[in-house]
């Protein structure tokens, strides 16, 4: 079975058992309505009866002609229902008192309210001593029945609009929040098999390098030779858990960013970019800094996180801008926004990669190296620092990496002479920090 049709499957069984609930609370709902309307009414003609009982004091006892059993002279309306009188002796059969009155069925009488039918039609009834017997009120409520039947038709037109309505909304609201819980996932899926994967690989090569050496008997420069990748292996192996462990830690926000910590974002990128010159040597990579702007170039962030991405950005570059390649490193300061800006000369992100270059373990070309986890950290700092993303094409023909704070307010915490900001480096000389700072954001 395919994932869109196990998402359809679980989004059909929520959007059921949702309806499922919604008719049922609206089932109680509609039968308590009812029942509230069956008891107000049934209250009123009681209420009617209780009144009119207690004015027939003077109603003479004789007998007045009756019609025939279950007649009812009703006008439909229970305020025009007639209200019929009975005398009940103590030995005898009943005597209507009024015209019209229908045959009073027997049983015994009380003060209490009681329903009785008379024929097919339903009575409410209401009995005060008189004399040795009883003085019988009644009227029918026929006509309570009739409202309570007149309920059941749109409460049930409106209980199936309901149930349909409540059934394609639940569905399309599941379809819509399990799309991303099913990419969550399929990522984690992903994520467990690339992990693996760039786990297995240092794991096998240590493997492999100890099997050959204990196959037969070597020279004592062979083992350090094997010894040497071997550790090379485990320093990788290392630098992946290591990673794996930040991001966990980022993830559950016990590596979060400090409140009130600041970072001067161009004197910490150009001390990061200054370590990353031999590493460009190395490749033949021409390597350039520069800062433009107006502005302290101060973000709320610590220094050591604002290092972290951009040693992670740089040493990208680096990597894909390829053998004489070039990268280019810019902090661009205005009054409200700190942007650090980093470009190759490298192959570049296509624009359907842009999104999941964010990914762990996810690699946009094929270049080899390192372990895919960079960017992911890149993108956690930033989320960390309250930083965006933008990802697109550099002037150099690769790609373009940037990144965007807001500047620090601009009180206690913003650069003047005389105070070093948090990621300084030491004072080398006794020209003042602010003409340190201006020495390290010179271009390379």
């Amino acid at each position: 079975m395919s994932d869109k049709s196990r998402l359809r499957i679980h989004a059909a069984r929520v959007a059921i058992a949702a309806t499922v609930v919604v008719v049922a609370c609206y089932g109680l709902c509609a039968f308590g309505l009812r029942v509230f309307v069956t008891h107000r009414l049934t209250a009123e003609v009681d209420a009617r009866i209780h009144v009119a009982l207690s004015g027939a004091r003077s109603l003479s006892l004789r007998p007045s002609p009756a019609t025939p059993a279950g007649t009812v002279t009703d006008s439909g309306d229970l305020d025009d229902a007639p209200i019929f009188f009975w005398y009940v002796p103590s030995r005898g059969r009943p005597v209507a008192l009024t015209l019209g009155a229908p045959r009073l069925p027997g049983g015994s009488w009380s003060a209490n309210p009681v329903t009785r039918s008379i024929g097919v039609t339903a009575f409410r009834f209401e009995a005060t001593p008189r004399g040795a017997g009883w003085v019988v009120a009644g009227q029918s409520v026929a006509e309570v029945a009739r409202v309570e039947g007149a309920l059941v038709m749109p409460e049930m037109l409106f209980g199936i609009l309901l149930a349909l309505a409540t059934f394609v909304g639940a569905l399309l609201v599941a379809l819509r929040a399990s799309a991303p819980l099913e990419q969550i996932r399929r990522r984690q899926a992903e994520f467990t098999a690339d992990a693996s994967h760039e786990l297995r690989t240092p794991l096998s090569v240590v493997e492999a390098e100890v099997d050959l050496a204990l196959r037969r008997q070597r020279a004592p420069e062979e083992y350090e030779a094997v010894l040497r990748r071997i550790a090379g292996e485990s320093r990788r192996l290392r630098r992946i858990v290591d990673d794996l462990l930040w991001l966990a830690r980022a993830d559950s926000g016990t590596e979060a960013a400090r409140d009130g910590e600041v970072a001067d974002v161009g004197a910490v990128v150009a001390s990061c970019v200054d370590r990353f010159e031999a590493v460009a040597a190395r490749s033949h990579v021409s390597l350039g800094f520069s800062s433009a702007g107006e502005g302290s170039g101060v973000v709320e962030a610590p220094p050591e996180l604002v290092d972290r991405l951009a040693g992670v950005l740089v040493d990208n570059a680096c990597k894909y801008a390829g053998d004489g390649g070039t990268v280019s490193v810019v902090v661009q300061t205005t009054p409200s926004r700190v942007v650090l800006r980093v470009d190759d000369s490298g192959p570049g992100i296509l624009p359907d990669q842009r999104a999941a270059v964010f990914d762990r373990f996810h690699r946009a070309t094929p270049v080899s190296g390192g372990s895919g986890l960079g960017l992911a950290i890149a993108d956690s700092v930033v989320r960390m620092t309250g930083g965006t993303w933008s990802v697109g094409e550099a002037s150099l023909g690769g790609a373009r990496m940037e990144v965007s704070w807001r500047a620090a307010p601009g009180d206690d915490r913003s650069p003047r002479p005389g105070r070093p900001l948090p990621g300084d480096p030491p004072a080398l000389d006794h020209e003042g920090p602010a003409r340190r700072r201006d020495a390290l954001l010179t271009p390379i």
